[in-house]
This record gives structure tokens, sequence and C-alpha cells, in this order.
């Protein structure tokens, strides 16, 4: 199940992300495209979270086990298996829901997007799996990029990952987790359209530096007070800005590094998915980290599911995974980030020099056309 879960992830994000290159040449356009793109994405997940946390919110999630004589541990029995149904079906109508919802999106898309061949460039041989995965992991800006944002994508999912546990057993507010995960994926998505601003107005790489390490203050502060409800909206939404900085500016930098390859091998063409798909792989691999990370974590400190009450051992790693290794992970991501070759200059240059070769590449091709038309 897990395995067609994320090959159906692979079939659907990469081709759909890879879909950016296509829309249009100018680099402006593009950034437009990614914003409304992602301001829209994390807009589902904020209905995703909305859903499911209304549906399966008024299940129970866990039973106490007071001290009850042994002749009526029948019908304490009878309870939890009653309580474990309602969960049960309360997430299978959550998932039913959302697979509706990803089924009409689909439709949406497949319906909508018109593809069209690409005219203007000449066309070259096709390349070879072994020669794309070469020609793609060394250009150096999209290793330099990808793993700094692995590092960074590492820490949002740990942090994601294990706030609501954080929320509801070192914070204690059972009741309110769904409410606090709601208000940081709706202050993300609000945020999401002051980012685009940002990284027009001061840059792609200066916006990642300031957007991403935003959210390590709220980390720290998060872990650092006592209990309060208010205190805990309060981050959520400040953290959530920096939750919207993560998901736009990677997608936003990710064409710039296709058009460096561009202008360092012009001779190519048909390989963005390629930068798309590696990429992507990627982010799933960090997730896939994260969860084993979260797991072993939980369980080697003693986590028990279904319980509502856990040893202080796992309060102590939820803090551990919520603030400390995120904060480091941010700080390595940022480091590398720092390497990154290509600037705001260094974007507008590599514009001009695509134009030129577009024009070029333009010319040779009427000129053909037109000696082919004399003969």
């Amino acid at each position: 199940m897990l395995t067609s879960s994320l090959l159906l992830c692979f079939c659907f994000h990469v081709p759909y992300s890879a879909l950016t290159m296509f829309i249009s040449s100018e680099q402006k356009e593009r950034d437009s495209a990614t914003a409304y793109r992602m301001m829209v994405e994390v807009l589902g997940t904020v209905l995703g979270t909305a859903i499911q946390g209304q549906i399966v919110g008024g299940a129970p999630h866990c039973q106490t086990k007071p001290d009850v004589p042994s002749n009526i541990n029948s019908s304490i029995n009878s309870t939890s298996s009653v309580s474990l149904e309602e969960t049960k079906q309360a997430y299978l109508i959550a998932s039913g829901v959302i697979c509706v919802i990803y089924i009409l999106c689909a439709a949406v898309l497949f319906l909508g997007v018109k593809e069209r061949k690409e005219s203007g460039h000449k066309k070259s041989d096709p390349l070879t799996f072994r020669q794309g995965l070469w020609l793609v992991m060394s250009h150096g800006p999209y290793v330099r990029l990808v793993i700094g944002f692995l590092f960074t994508s590492l820490a949002f999912m740990l942090l994601e990952g294990n706030f609501a546990l954080f929320i509801t057993y070192a914070l204690g507010h059972r009741n309110d987790y769904q409410n606090i995960l709601l208000v940081i994926m709706l202050s993300g998505t609000l945020t999401i359209p002051w980012w685009q601003w940002v990284l027009t107005r001061f840059g792609k790489k200066t916006a990642s530096y300031f957007g991403i390490s935003w959210a390590i203050p709220f980390m720290i502060l998060i872990v650092s007070i006592e209990s309060n409800l208010i205190i805990s909206y309060l981050v959520s939404v400040a953290a959530g800005v920096s939750v919207g900085a993560a998901f736009l500016l990677p997608w936003s930098m990710l064409p710039d590094v296709v058009d460096d390859f561009k202008v360092k091998n012009p001779k190519i063409h048909g390989h963005e998915a390629l930068f798309y798909s590696f990429y992507v792989f990627f982010i799933k691999f960090a997730s896939g980290i994260s969860l084993g990370i979260s797991t072993l974590s939980l369980k080697f400190a003693g986590y028990v599911t279904g319980e509502c009450s856990q040893p202080k051992a796992v309060s102590l790693t939820l803090k551990v995974l919520v603030s400390p290794v995120p904060v480091c992970l941010i700080i390595v991501g940022l480091l590398i980030l720092k390497t990154y070759p290509i600037d705001e200059e260094k974007r507008q240059d590599n514009q001009k020099l695509l134009q030129e070769i577009l024009d070029s590449e333009t010319d040779s091709e009427s000129e053909t056309s037109a000696l082919g038309s004399n003969v």
C-alpha cells in the first residue's frame, strides 16, 4: 500500500511540478505561476487538515485505564472495542473525502491543461537515464540547492510530523492540536504572496535565508515557555510564516537552476523533468528519514500508541524533535545554501543569455525554412 501511494505521488507530482517550466520562458511569469501554484497547494493542505481534523477530531483517540474490579473488565473491553471502531470509521470517512477531492483536482489538471509541442528549438538526441543522471547530478548549483533544501526540508518535516504529539503530550493541549495545526497551515497560505514580493524585491537567495531562519526563534520559544494555550497559538501563527517560505522558495529557485543548465548546455533539450523528478525524490527521501527518526526515537522513549498518558521521556523526546534537531538541520542547510552561486545578478545574466540563444535558434530556423521554400 505504501509503495503504491509513493508511486502515485511520483506519477502525479513530477509532471505536475515540471509543467512550470513550460508555462513561459520568462522568469517573472514562471515565478508568479509558482507563487499561485504553491498558494493553492498549501491551501489544499489546509483544506485536508481541516477536513480530517473535523472528522477525526470527534472520535476518541485514547482510552484511560482506571482501576476497576475484575468483574467489569469485560465491560471496559467492550467500550474500548467500540471506541476503536469509531476511530477507524472516522479515518475511513476522512480518507474517502480527501480521495474524492484528489480525483477532482487531477481531472481538472488533465482536462484543463493542453500540451503543445515545443517549437523554436533544435531537436537533440534523447538522453539515456545514465547520461541524464550524470548531467543533472554533476551540475553544481543544482546539487547545492538540493542538499541545502534537503536539510531544511528534513527540519520542517520533523517539526510537522511531531508537532501534533508535542502539543498533545508535552503541552497538554489535547483538544486543540487540530486547530493549532490548522492555524499554522493557514498562516503559511496567507503569507505566500508576501514572500513572493520579498523574493522579487530582495532576491531569492536572500529571501530563503530570511524566510527559513525566521522559524528558529519560535522553535526555541515553544519548548522554553510553560504550557499556555494563547502563547501556543501566537507562536503557531509566527511559525506558519516560515512554513510558507519553506513551501514557496525551493520551487521558485529550481527553475533558475534549470535555466543555468540551459545556458551551459544549449544543445541539450527535454531535460527539465530530470531536475524536477530528482528534486521530488530527495524531498520524499527526507520525508522517509523524518518518519524513521521520529518512530525510532519515540519507541526508545517508551511511547505507547493510544495511551492518554505517556512517560516523561516521551515529552522530552518530542521537545528535542521539534526544536534542537530542526534548528541544527536548518543551520546546516543555510550554510550549504550560502555556497549556492545563483544570486539575483547571475539570474538576470542567465535570462539575457537564454534570450540570445532562443533568438539565434529562431533566426537559424527561419533561414532554413526560407532556403527550403526557394528550393
